[in-house]
């Protein structure tokens, strides 16, 4: 009888090969949204392009393939039940050895490297890699996996800054901004803006990373005022006109989302995380029976 182990390994392959294949529908409807902006303005560019991303989805969805070549780094958010009992070097393992059987049986593109010699691992694990983040949920008896295969040509796109508290909103306004004109069409636009703010800096560049990836499209903060925050930047950044692709356009940006943490007295980090416009991800629960739910990411 598989253990739940077994069930957590498979999990983990699956959502891998799910995240590169099956977009979200909160993105899907994004996309359309936005093709449907662009054609109501009458940039013919720009619907064309809104176009061939959606007709990309649809060639996957009609293939069963992969929506892009690039299958990314894999990371895992996990919450788990506090009352299950799990060893976590164990699952640790497994979301590896997880990692490993997609890349070989799909097959997929392995794209892990060493920093310095380049040197290939050849199945997408090595060193610090797959990217887990642990979170135990009292009262839990299940196990809530997410996945996010994270493509380098938004990952590239990532920023820290340590404002000083003075520089105050405006100064997180300002920086955003910058960084998303920075970015221009590398990321693959319209994009996914995460932006963590406070606590300290590599506490900063994990919200930004939560917010990019794991974040459903049209959901808020439930802070009032990083709410506010996140609307002023999506139409701020939507009014750029850098568009689809950086082609000119009205949807450089399909969502704002911003996690935050308390921070020093005398600091305020800022980190921007920018996802593609594929907004890949996948996750399923993994129940004490061993029994599985998978969803559809979007939450």
């Amino acid at each position: 009888m598989p253990t739940i182990y077994d069930v957590i390994e498979n999990v983990g392959r699956e959502l891998y090969l799910r995240a590169l294949k099956d977009i979200p529908a909160d993105v899907r409807a994004a996309l359309r949204k936005g093709w449907e902006r662009e054609r109501q303005s009458g940039n013919r560019s720009a619907e064309q392009v809104m176009f061939t991303i959606l007709e990309n989805v649809r060639t996957a969805d009609a293939q069963d393939t992969l929506v892009c070549q690039d299958t990314g780094l894999p990371v895992f958010l996990v919450d788990i039940g506090a009352d299950l009992g799990i060893n976590v070097a164990e699952l640790e393992q497994r979301l590896r050895v997880a990692c490993e059987r997609a890349t070989r049986e799909y097959p997929l593109r392995s794209n892990t490297v060493h920093p310095l010699t380049r040197k290939h691992t050849g199945v997408n694990t090595g060193e610090g890699i797959p990217v887990i983040h642990l979170a135990f949920i009292p009262g839990s008896m299940s196990i809530h996996i997410r996945m996010a295969p994270k493509g380098s040509g938004s990952e590239n796109m990532s920023f820290l800054k340590m404002l000083n508290p003075s520089e105050g909103i405006r100064g997180i306004r300002k920086f955003v901004l910058e960084c998303i004109l920075e970015s221009g069409a590398r990321p693959c636009p319209p994009v996914i803006v995460g932006v963590g703010l406070g606590g300290t800096s590599d506490t900063a560049m994990q919200l930004a990373k939560k917010a990019s990836t794991f974040r459903g499209i049209g959901s808020r903060n439930p802070d009032p005022e990083i709410a506010q925050l996140e609307q002023w930047l999506l139409e701020k950044i939507n009014q750029t006109g850098l568009g689809p692709q950086g082609l000119g356009g009205a949807t450089t940006a399909l969502a704002v989302h911003i996690e935050w943490a308390h921070t020093h007295i005398s600091q305020n980090p800022v980190a921007v995380n920018i996802q593609c416009w594929r907004g890949e991800r996948a996750e399923a629960i993994v129940h004490a029976d061993g029994s599985v739910t998978y969803l559809d990411g979007a939450s």
